[in-house]
């Protein structure tokens, strides 16, 4: 059977929250020797298993396992290789899952030594699998878990001897091994959905008062911790609890405490105690300290990390606040999932030495945020998320469409929805990265008529303790602060050029509806401008390329104008302060010759930028940013031309220094005129320098730029601007 922590997720879906544990009165200050009760054993089963292919209902015979793989991985890593896993879906647009015609499921398989199974509760933990994923132990079948992105918990126990145990998971070959009742990944750009174990396995032991799960809720104004924490019982005692927080980095003490539970039998058990914390430091992108709080029941003990960081957006200016101040986001996007399925992809997303380095090749964007999109990382993601410093947005994989290219399957119903979301919640919630949960993308449920996901979200929300906003996609927004999902692709149209962007509108919209009630807008993808990193244009944008460069465009002049054209478009966005958030589409995808969208990588395993990419995009992602208001119209000549620039600052000082129109034509220094600029902490600056326009007719290049003494200077660059006379 599957293990009752799902139960309690099935019992919590609902609109009231219960506490089931009672505390004793007078709370303990803890002063006895932490770490002498009986601890949890927790067996890692990652590494190389033997595997087969075969149908959903027998196990394949012995001789079968002929194949090795790695978990966590895909199956498509095995060795040798099986044939064709994860053939290409006949219609990408299609709802109707494609079939494996050479079998129906994956048999994973290996074995492990137990010296002692002294130990009342024994747990399994897959932590993700797709598709479906069913368990045998010692020949038992011990239960089955359907989601693919949530983790799976068994209760091995009775099967569970001292000794060699043999496990044996079956995972679905296809997204058609499982109900449709079941989101399983859909995406209207995947082509392959690959199959496998792609997250981490444990076999949990621990003594009766088994500790579930932590919850640590951060309250950074009193300098304190709610801690929940959920604890099985078998009968009905009262066990002295110890909370104890250390500092991750230094393993300092910052605060203890024990009290006395009371715990019912065979039943949910719910605790919640607020621990202060000495010194408290909080955590940040710029500065991600992290503590660790460990529970003991004295037959069990579990260990959680956590930051003290409280983010949501501000109901009157809908700005989002990271820890009661103003943090504007700025970032990209990883799409896990369709990674999975570029050719390059291979075990790089479980090598943490590359995932660190990814993360990392981000800072020199100035990013200080990332939308999870389409798809849910291994675990390990979100931990090198909260140590390097980023804020994320933790979309769940939906995405069905919206209204008129709707493609909901009728059997998802909000139930199975809040099941899974719970499951979400519940693994996610204390990385302090985590600050957005995003139910779905670009998403409504039978085309528009019903809001499944919208009505799931809800019945869950108040599990989360720290109360992060919602974005609901095209669904509607539930709760004062949740978020506007906006796309404003101005690309789309493949006769649009720079100089439309004059006569566009400065409100992000890119959401079929209106944001009326001024929910905050993160805009999280725009541009509509993806290059294959080859250079060659996606099949979405050949059009748009050709219309912007000719029929014979060269590689670098595509690389030049993507990056120059993304950047003036951050710019815009940035600039003019309506959005809560600029998030460029995509930092990690595929890379395809039939793709539609595309990272900027050059070389994917060595994490290599193209040089146009690093020239432009660092300026125009800077804290302290600049946008040239001018986008292409002719200006006179040997005349004085008032040309208007935006400056902002995402920073909490007053940011000084000056502002400069420079005209170039060759790389030669025309034309300079200087003001001095004072823009307010997380404000703007609306300005306008006159300057002498060159005297000769022809096509310059025109910088606005932001310098400071001991400061990089900042750039927005418009160019071939015609002159006339």
């Amino acid at each position: 059977m599957i293990y009752s922590f799902l139960q309690i997720i099935r019992k919590s879906v609902g609109s009231s929250f219960r506490i089931y544990a009672i505390l004793s009165v007078v709370p303990l200050l803890y002063t006895g020797a932490f770490g002498q009760s009986v601890k949890r054993t927790v067996i890692p089963l990652n590494g190389s298993w033997e595997i087969a292919q075969g149908t959903m209902a027998a196990i394949p015979h012995a001789d079968s396992f002929s194949h090795r793989i790695e978990v966590p991985g895909l199956v498509n890593l095995a060795i040798p290789a099986f044939e064709n896993v994860a053939p290409k879906v006949l219609d990408r647009r299609s709802k109707i899952a494609t079939s494996d015609p050479l079998r129906e499921a994956f048999w994973y398989k290996r074995k492990f030594t137990i010296e002692n199974i002294g130990f009342s509760t024994a747990l399994l933990k897959i932590s993700k699998a797709k598709y479906g994923t069913k368990v045998f132990l010692n020949g038992k079948e011990i239960g089955e878990h359907l989601p693919n992105f949530t983790p799976g918990y068994f209760d091995v126990g009775k099967a569970l001897k001292q000794g060699v145990n043999e496990l044996i998971v079956r995972v679905g070959a296809s997204r058609a091994a499982v109900p449709r009742s079941v989101p399983d990944g859909f995406d209207f750009e995947k082509e392959r959905y690959i199959p496998g174990i792609y997250d981490d396995v444990h076999l949990i032991l621990a003594g009766d008062s088994y500790i579930q799960n932590i919850q640590a809720a951060p309250d950074i104004i009193r300098k304190e911790v709610l801690a929940q924490v959920m604890i099985q019982s078998s009968e009905k005692k009262t066990i002295p609890v110890s909370f104890q927080i250390k500092e991750s980095g230094t393993g300092k003490i910052a605060g203890q405490l024990a009290q006395n539970i009371e715990l019912s039998a065979n039943k949910d058990n719910t605790v919640n105690i607020r621990i202060p914390i000495e010194n408290c430091r909080l955590w940040s992108p710029e500065d991600p300290f992290l503590y660790q709080l460990t529970v003991q029941t004295g037959t069990d003990e579990k260990t959680i990390e956590f930051g003290m960081r409280e983010f949501h957006f501000d109901q009157l200016t809908q700005v989002p606040m990271l820890n009661g101040k103003p943090y504007f986001l700025r970032g990209s996007n990883i799409t896990i999932y369709r990674f999975f399925e570029d050719p390059l992809c291979k075990n790089l997303p479980w090598d943490t030495t590359w995932v660190r380095q990814l993360f990392r090749s981000f800072k020199q964007f100035h990013w200080n945020s990332l939308r999870f999109c389409i798809g849910l990382p291994p675990a390990f993601w979100y931990q090198v998320a909260d140590e390097e410093g980023f804020l994320i947005q933790d979309e769940f994989p939906i995405w069905y469409g919206g209204k008129g290219w709707n493609v909901w399957p009728d059997e998802l119903k909000r139930d199975q929805l809040a099941l899974e979301f719970s499951e979400w919640l519940h693994e996610n919630q204390n990385h302090p990265s985590v600050v957005i949960w995003d139910a779905s993308n670009e998403n409504v449920s039978h085309n528009g008529l019903t809001d499944e996901v919208g009505d799931a979200a809800w019945q869950v929300r108040y599990q989360d303790l720290s109360n992060r906003p919602w974005d609901n996609s095209y669904g509607l927004r539930r709760a004062p602060g949740d978020v506007y999902e906006s796309h404003p692709y101005h690309f789309i149209r493949s006769d649009f050029t720079l100089k439309d962007i004059a006569n566009s509108s400065a409100i992000p919209k890119g959401n079929p509806d209106e944001n009326l009630q001024n929910f905050p807008v993160i805009i999280n993808e725009y541009g509509w401008l993806w290059l294959n990193r080859d250079g060659t244009p996606t099949t979405l944008t050949q059009a748009v390329y050709e219309n912007l460069l000719g029929p014979t465009s060269t590689t670098e002049q595509r690389w030049h104008l993507y990056a120059t054209y993304m950047a003036a478009e951050t710019e815009f966005w940035r600039c003019h302060r309506n959005a809560a958030g600029v998030l460029i589409f995509t930092a990690l995808g595929y890379s395809r010759p039939d793709g539609q969208t595309s990272d900027f990588f050059t070389d994917i395993r060595n994490l290599k930028y193209h040089p146009e990419v690093l020239k432009y995009f660092p300026d125009a992602f800077s804290p302290v940013g600049i946008m040239l208001d001018e986008w292409g119209q002719e200006i006179k000549t040997n005349t004085n031309h008032s040309f208007r620039v935006i400056a902002v600052n995402d920073l909490y000082s007053e940011w000084k220094g000056t502002v400069s129109i420079k005209i170039f034509k060759d790389d030669k220094l025309i034309t300079e005129k200087s003001a001095t600029i004072a823009i307010p902490g997380y404000g703007k600056k609306n300005l306008i320098i006159n300057c002498r326009t060159p005297a000769n007719s022809g096509k310059y290049n025109i910088e606005a730029v932001l310098t400071r003494k001991g400061d990089k200077p900042v750039r927005s660059l418009r160019e071939d601007i015609r002159f006339s006379d």
